[in-house]
């Protein structure tokens, strides 16, 4: 864990956080007071855990969560009253935030902690391989755009731009994307003349 953001508007709350993250090897946390300087703070710096004491004084803290979730990857923690935790929990866990009650035990607080960080890994994980799937549908839609191409200034049949494209990449050593990008080059040249 890189960095980690408090919110609370209770101060007395700093110390009790700082040292339970502190003990699970944590760094030094970045306090703010407002559901309004966190969102502040969330658009200039990513942080891997933000911890809501709720209620704060300008929300209660259940929409912050929902915000951090929907707009950040880092895993969020909800530290609300007992007699509330059910209903909060309604309310955030459909977006991602994990709820503690109050008052914290350290056995508690870690073992969300722990629930956290493998909820943060697998998004890590699914975000990987959403990354790597657009990257191939960019890559697929050149190709196809240059076998258009292909087919369009040179008479090719789609299975001869396809051969040509292969041929081309493994003759040179290189990704069929850049062969794709290189003939999109060449016949938007023809199709615009020189810039």
């Amino acid at each position: 864990m890189e960095r980690v953001l408090i919110v609370s508007s209770a101060e007395q709350g700093d110390g009790f956080f700082r040292e339970l993250l502190r003990s699970a090897a944590a760094p030094e946390p970045a306090f703010v007071r407002t559901g309004g300087e966190a969102r502040r703070m969330l658009l200039l710096d990513p942080f891997e855990l933000v911890i809501i004491n709720a209620p704060l004084t300008d929300e209660y803290g259940h929409e912050l969560a929902v915000r951090c979730c929907e707009a950040t990857t880092a895993g969020v923690l909800l530290v609300v009253r007992a007699e509330q935790a059910d209903a909060v929990s309604r309310k955030v866990e459909a977006a991602g935030a994990f709820v503690v009650s109050k008052p914290v035990s350290r056995a508690a607080f870690y073992q969300a902690l722990r629930f956290v960080a493998a909820a943060r890994g697998r998004l890590r994980t699914l975000q990987e391989e959403n990354n790597r799937l657009q990257q191939k549908i960019l890559e697929l839609r050149l190709v196809d755009r240059a076998k258009c191409v292909l087919i369009q200034y040179l008479n090719m049949t789609e299975p001869q731009a396809h051969r040509y494209i292969e041929k081309q990449a493994m003759d040179l050593r290189l990704p069929r994307r850049e062969i794709a990008e290189e003939i999109l080059k060449t016949y938007e040249m023809v199709e615009w003349g020189p810039v």
